[in-house]
């Protein structure tokens, strides 16, 4: 039988149309012009979905849609609601999804992106309500892409559960977690996953994208556009059609910029600088941060409706010290990958070297792991390596025990520019190596040399 979807609203033209879509799309319809009826409806049928509007009178305050919401939530918790709303309305919509709604669509609405919206809140609301077994490690390899997430912890095996669910979906999803803790593989596998795995996987690193630059460099932009647009560009959202996009670093968007993201990521259409003519594409969004992006719209510094917008299914990443039984795992993956990469034989660890690697406190989590595996392995020339070998790589490179005695009665802001000046120098001024030993993306460290008027050839 298929799925029953339930149309609220008071014009008829919109009744009709979405009607019409609807039923061609393969959905059963009904639809109703009033809030009363509709909660008649619901208390005697259960839809599979509602699409409500949230205005039924000459009034635009939205309220009759948000106390027809809470009422339909009252009969009805476990339906989906998305709402329909004008662009200029977006804070009504952002009131609807405080409330329990599950999305919400702009008018005029793009069929494509509403019929996805539809066919994501079915999906999940199906898996949500069947049990689902945890996955095993032998499961995940044998019916999933996760060749390259070393592990089987019990943090990390209800991740890999999380993503062999939601993967197949078209829904958006944010990936949260300390630097280091590997936010771009999860993404590569919910795409490798997907029913886009045969389109492009497309990353963006935001932190590094000027509000300048921004524009040119995710909608593409026409030869002659602006001064030094010599040639046509194509942007980042059209080469992830029918593909995955990867937004990195979204906490680090500017505000001018986020709003720009947010009416692409609503319609999924888009205008290339000098080209009025819209431009569609199909696109499944992951976005990653290591900021508190909960906080952050707290404090007006991230749009509340971007916010909803990327965050459907949030998947947060624990820290390595939070997974320590995967560190024996990973540190010989990243054994073997060096050795392979290098032309040398095989290197084993001593039991006392596992152990010490577990009791280490990782700021830098799995990327710190990785960096100090293959420093040690290739300064130790060793077949066996023993606990003293990493203590020797640890301690050499780290700036806290370097400068312990120099720190007393520091400021915290003198304490990180002394931190970072001490490891651009264990590092002979590379910036990607001083990133990952400080535990931080190489646009947070660059905005850290700026703030601190650290040039960034410092050695």
């Amino acid at each position: 039988m298929n799925p029953m979807i339930l149309i609220v609203d008071d014009d008829a033209a919109v009744r009709s149309s979405l009607s019409f879509l609807l039923k061609r799309a393969g959905f059963e319809v009904e639809a109703v012009p009033s809030p009363g009826e509709a909660l008649s409806f619901v208390r005697a049928t259960a839809p599979q979905l509602i699409l409500m509007d949230m205005n039924f009178t000459l009034t635009t305050t939205g309220e009759e849609g948000i106390h027809l919401l809470k009422q339909v939530k009252i009969f009805r918790p476990e339906v989906p609601v998305i709402l329909i709303t004008a662009w200029g309305s977006i804070s009504l919509a952002v009131q609807g999804m405080q409330a329990g709604a599950f999305d919400f669509i702009t008018k005029p609405w793009n069929n494509l992106v509403l019929l996805n919206s539809i066919r994501t809140a079915l999906a999940l609301k199906e898996q949500k309500g069947s049990q689902n077994s945890p996955l095993n490690r032998s499961e995940a390899n044998d019916k999933f892409h996760f060749e390259h997430i070393i592990g089987q912890s019990a943090p990390l095996m209800k991740i890999l559960g999380t993503v062999s669910r939601i993967a197949s979906t078209n829904a958006s999803v944010l990936i949260t977690g300390e630097s280091g803790t590997g936010k771009e593989l999860i993404a590569e596998a919910i795409h490798a996953n997907s029913a886009k795995a045969d389109g492009p996987f497309v990353k963006v690193n935001l932190g590094g994208l000027s509000q300048s630059l921004f524009e040119s460099e995710m909608f593409g932009h026409k030869k002659g556009a602006f001064t030094d647009a010599y040639t046509d560009r194509v942007g980042r959202f059209e080469m992830a059609d029918k593909g995955t996009i990867f937004l990195d670093e979204i906490g680090d968007l500017e505000l001018s910029c986020q709003v720009k993201l947010l009416r692409v990521l609503q319609d999924q259409t888009f205008e290339v600088l000098g080209d009025s003519r819209p431009r569609k594409v199909d696109v499944r969004v992951v976005s990653a941060t290591n900021a508190d992006l909960h906080q952050m719209v707290n404090d007006k510094t991230f749009r509340e409706d971007l916010y909803y917008r990327i965050n459907l299914i949030t998947i947060h990443l624990p820290a390595l010290r939070e997974r320590k039984e995967d560190i024996p795992l990973l540190a010989r993956y990243f054994a073997g990958q060096q050795c392979r990469a290098n032309g040398l034989s095989e290197v084993k660890f001593a039991a006392d070297a596992l152990v010490f690697l577990q009791q280490l406190p990782y700021p830098g989590n799995v990327r710190e792991l990785k960096n100090l595996v293959e420093r040690t392995i290739l300064v130790s020339g060793k077949s066996l390596l023993e606990a003293s070998d990493f203590e020797m790589q640890y301690h050499g490179s780290s700036p806290a025990k370097a400068m312990k005695s120099s720190l007393s009665g520091m400021t915290l802001d003198a304490m990180e520019k002394q931190t970072i000046l001490q490891a651009i120098k264990d590092n002979d001024g590379n910036m990607s190596h001083v990133a990952t030993a400080l535990g931080i993306s190489r646009a947070a460290l660059y905005r850290r040399l700026n703030k601190y008027d650290i040039p960034a050839d410092n050695q």
